[in-house]
C-alpha cells in the first residue's frame, strides 16, 4: 500500500466535499467536468493530485494561524470545531456554519478563515463556480505532516488488526445530473408543458409516435433537450433555500446506479365566481411526490394528494350530478369521489402512481394508477384524460415505423343500480392503438377497444390478454350482447415543420345499409375530431396556435347495458361532453424563458335531455342511459336534438414558472362561460359565469373545467 497515498487520503477525511454547479453555467451531456480551487502551491497539478493538494493547504493554514485560547490551553482542552466553508466564484474563502463548545472557538475559526488568501476558485466546464465544504479542526491541532505520519502508524496498526465491514461506508454518491431527463419516467401531462415541445416532437421526418401519452423522458429527449431547457432557466443564487425554491428537487439522490427525488406539490387556488353564493372559490392541495430510478431499466414515481376546495357554481352542479352511490355528495370531475367538507365544499383525496420497466429498446411495461389519453388534439374522442384515475397495465412496442400500444384497465360503475353491499360495480377495458409512419409527413393509427362487465363471474376475460387480436371478433364470440366494442383511426399529416394537421374518427355502432339509406338513423354511432396546430406562428417563437373541431353524434359511448358504457366513475372516458354535441375549440399557447400564456376559446352545441315529467325522452348526451330504452327516434337523428343548448367558454391564464423541477408556477385565470339552452328545467337553466382565479399551483395534470 502506497504510504504516502494512504497519508492524503486521512488528510482529505477531515473533509466532505459538497462542490455545486453555478446556475450560469452551461452544461451539455457527456463534456462535463470539475476541478478543485487552486492555491499557489499547486499550480500545475490536476484530478486527485490536485484535490490532495487543496485539502492540505487548508489544513496547513489553518494550523499555522489558528490560535487556541488560553484559557483552553491551561486546560488541556481537547475537542473539535466543525466548520462549513466555502470558495465562491472569485475564489473568496467563506463561513456558512460554525459548530463549537465555546464562542471563542467559534470566532477564532471565523477570523482564520476571513484570513485565507484569495485563490483560484472551482470551476466548471471551464466557467467559475462556488463549492461547499466542511472541515474538523481538532484540538491540539495538528499540522498535514503530523497527519501523514499518524496515517503511516495506522497503515502499519492495519496490517496488525482484521479490516472491518465498510460496505456502508463506500457506497458512492455522485453530483444530482437530473437522471430523469434520459429515463423512461413518464412526464406528466399537462397540455400547457407539453406545448413547449410540441413542434420539436412534429418535425417532418422524425419517427416518433405523438398521440399515444404520457410521453416519457427518453421519448422527449431525442428531439427536445430537457437538460440544456432546465439549465438555460436556473437563477443565480448560492442559499440552499433558494437553490430548492427555484432551481431543484427538495431531496435528490444520485448514486453509481440509482436516483431518487422527493418533492412537496402543492396547488393553492383562490377565486371568486359570479355564480357561486359563497364569497370565494379554493382549492387546497398538499401533496408528495417520490419518484426514481433503478438502473437504466426501473423507473417509478408516486404522488399522494390531499385536497379541499369549492368551485364555480356550474362546476360544483355538475360534480354533484354524477355523484356516486351511499351518501357522498360528488365526483369531482379528473379527480374522484368526494366527502362532504364544512358545508358548501369538497374534500377530494387522490394517489396516482406508476411503474416502468423496460428491459429494451422495443419494450416497455407499465402498472399504474393513472389516466391515458391518445390523440393530438386538446380533445380526444377515443381516450381522454378527463374521467377519475384507474388502475391499468400497459405495454409499449415500438420497431421500424411502428408503435403499439396496449393498455388494459380496471373500472368502476358507481350507480345505485349496479352498487351491493356497498361495493361499486367493477368493469374492465381493455384497448389497443397501433400507430404508423406511412412516410416522412404522414402518421396513421388503428384503435380498437372493448368494454365487459364481471357478468356470470367472468371477470378479467383471458381473451383479451392477447394484444394483437381481433377485440370486436373475441367479443362476439365469448359473450352475447354483454360487452362493448368501438374502433377508431387517427391521422396527422405535417405540411411542414410549422403547420400540423391530425383527426379522429370514432365507430361506436355503424350501419352500413342505413348509412346508404340517408335516414340518419341511431344506429350510425360515431363521431370525428379535426385540427390544426401551427407552431411558431407568424415566426413568433414559441407561439402555438390551435383550432380543433369535434362532432360527436347522440348515443355515441353509451350501450344497450349501462354498465358497459365508455365511462368509468360516472364520467365519459371518450370526451367528456359524452355524446349529441359540436364543439369548436381555438386555443393560444405562448412561453418566453419563465413567463407563460394561454388562452382558449370553445363554442359548442350540445343535445340535452329534458328530463321532466312532460319529456323523459333519452336523446342520446347521457352515456348512463341505456340506448334501448326512451329513444324517441329511430331514424332522423341529429346532433343537438332534445334540449338544443349553446355553450360559450372563454378561459385566459398567465403565469411565472418558479420550479421548472416541479412545474411550479404562480398564475391567474378568468374564465367566461355561458350556458343558454333552448328550455330551462330543474337542472338545466341559463346560466352565465365569470370566475377569477389566481394560486400557486404544480401543473402536473390537467384541470378541465370546460363543461
Amino acid at each position: 500500500m502506497n504510504k504516502f497515498f494512504l497519508s492524503l487520503v486521512l488528510i482529505s477525511t477531515f473533509f466532505i466535499v459538497s462542490a455545486q454547479q453555478n446556475s450560469n453555467s452551461s452544461v451539455q451531456p457527456g463534456f462535463s467536468a470539475e476541478k478543485f480551487p487552486v492555491f499557489p502551491n499547486c499550480e500545475n497539478l490536476e484530478a486527485k493530485k490536485l484535490e490532495n493538494c487543496f485539502y492540505k493547504e487548508v489544513q496547513d493554514f489553518v494550523f499555522n494561524n489558528f490560535q487556541v485560547p488560553q484559557k483552553l490551553k491551561e486546560n488541556n482542552y481537547k475537542g473539535a470545531v466543525k466548520l462549513l466553508f466555502e470558495v465562491n466564484a472569485e475564489g473568496e474563502f467563506k463561513v456558512i456554519y460554525v459548530s463549537t463548545e465555546t464562542e471563542e472557538l467559534s470566532e477564532e475559526a471565523k477570523r482564520v478563515f476571513g484570513a485565507f488568501p484569495k485563490i483560484k476558485p472551482s470551476t466548471y466546464n471551464g466557467k467559475p463556480t462556488y463549492s461547499k465544504y466542511t472541515i474538523s479542526i481538532d484540538i491540539p491541532l495538528k499540522s498535514s505532516a503530523q497527519l501523514e505520519a499518524e496515517a503511516l502508524a495506522a497503515a502499519e496498526i492495519e496490517k496488525q488488526v482484521e479490516k472491518p465491514m465498510t460496505e456502508l461506508d463506500s457506497i458512492v454518491y455522485k453530483k444530482y445530473r437530473n437522471p430523469e431527463f434520459d429515463s423512461h419516467l413518464n412526464i406528466p401531462f399537462s397540455h400547457s408543458y407539453y406545448s413547449q415541445f410540441d413542434a420539436e416532437m412534429n418535425q417532418v421526418g422524425s419517427n416518433n409516435h405523438t398521440a399515444s401519452k404520457p410521453y416519457t423522458y427518453a421519448e422527449v429527449s431525442k428531439y427536445y433537450n430537457l437538460r440544456a431547457v432546465n439549465e438555460s432557466l436556473q437563477k443565480k443564487t448560492s442559499t440552499w433555500l433558494g437553490r430548492k425554491w427555484w432551481n431543484e428537487n427538495l431531496v435528490q439522490i444520485q448514486g453509481e446506479d440509482y436516483w431518487f427525488t422527493l418533492n412537496p406539490i402543492v396547488d393553492l387556488q383562490m377565486g371568486k365566481a359570479s355564480d357561486l353564493d359563497a364569497s370565494y372559490t379554493y382549492v387546497n392541495t398538499r401533496a408528495l411526490n417520490f419518484r426514481g430510478g433503478l438502473g437504466k431499466q426501473i423507473n417509478f414515481t408516486t404522488t399522494f394528494f390531499e385536497s379541499q376546495g369549492r368551485f364555480a357554481g356550474y362546476f360544483n352542479d355538475y360534480a354533484e350530478s354524477i355523484k356516486p352511490s351511499g351518501g357522498n355528495p360528488a365526483i369531482i370531475p379528473g379527480i374522484g369521489i368526494a366527502k362532504r367538507f364544512k358545508t358548501d365544499a369538497y374534500d377530494f383525496p387522490l394517489a396516482e402512481a406508476n411503474i416502468t420497466f423496460a428491459p429494451g429498446k422495443i419494450f416497455d411495461f407499465q402498472l399504474g394508477y393513472g389516466r391515458n389519453f391518445i390523440g393530438d388534439g386538446y380533445r380526444s374522442l377515443l381516450e381522454s384524460d378527463g374521467a377519475s384515475p384507474y388502475p391499468y397495465f400497459k405495454i409499449n412496442t415500438k420497431f421500424w415505423k411502428i408503435k403499439y400500444t396496449n393498455t388494459y384497465m380496471w373500472m368502476k360503475d358507481v350507480r345505485p343500480e349496479v352498487t351491493e353491499g356497498g361495493t361499486y360495480a367493477t368493469k374492465f377495458m381493455a384497448n389497443h392503438y397501433l400507430s404508423w409512419n406511412v412516410s416522412n409527413r404522414v402518421n396513421l393509427g388503428f384503435f380498437e377497444s372493448v368494454v365487459w362487465t364481471n357478468t356470470n363471474n367472468r371477470g378479467f376475460d383471458a381473451n383479451f390478454i392477447n394484444p394483437i387480436i381481433f377485440y370486436r371478433a373475441v367479443e362476439f364470440g365469448s359473450s352475447s350482447k354483454s360487452g362493448n366494442a368501438l374502433l377508431g383511426i387517427t391521422g396527422k399529416y405535417k405540411w411542414n415543420n410549422s403547420i400540423n394537421l391530425y383527426s379522429q374518427f370514432l365507430i361506436d355502432e355503424f350501419s352500413v345499409s342505413d348509412v346508404g339509406a340517408g335516414n340518419q338513423s341511431w344506429k350510425n354511432k360515431f363521431g370525428f375530431q379535426l385540427g390544426a396546430k401551427y407552431f411558431n406562428a407568424f415566426n413568433v417563437k414559441d407561439l402555438l396556435l390551435q383550432v380543433e373541431l369535434n362532432n360527436v353524434r347522440p348515443y355515441v359511448y353509451s350501450h344497450s347495458a349501462v354498465i358497459t358504457n365508455y365511462g368509468h366513475n360516472n364520467q365519459s372516458v371518450g370526451h367528456q361532453w359524452g355524446g349529441n354535441f359540436k364543439e369548436l375549440v381555438a386555443i393560444a399557447r405562448y412561453h418566453k424563458g419563465r413567463w407563460l400564456a394561454d388562452a382558449k376559446l370553445t363554442v359548442g352545441t350540445r343535445g340535452l335531455d329534458f328530463d321532466t315529467t312532460e319529456d323523459s325522452y333519452n336523446y342520446g348526451s347521457n352515456i348512463y342511459k341505456s340506448y334501448d330504452v326512451n329513444r324517441p327516434y329511430d331514424t332522423g337523428v341529429k346532433i343537438g336534438q332534445g334540449n338544443k343548448t349553446n355553450v360559450f367558454i372563454a378561459d385566459i391564464q398567465g403565469g411565472y414558472l418558479i420550479n421548472p423541477m416541479t412545474n411550479l408556477k404562480l398564475f391567474g385565470s378568468l374564465i367566461y362561460r355561458n350556458f343558454d339552452p333552448t328550455q330551462e328545467t330543474a337542472t338545466t337553466f341559463k346560466q352565465s359565469t365569470t370566475w377569477f382565479s389566481i394560486g400557486l399551483r404544480s401543473d402536473i395534470f390537467n384541470w378541465y373545467f370546460d363543461y
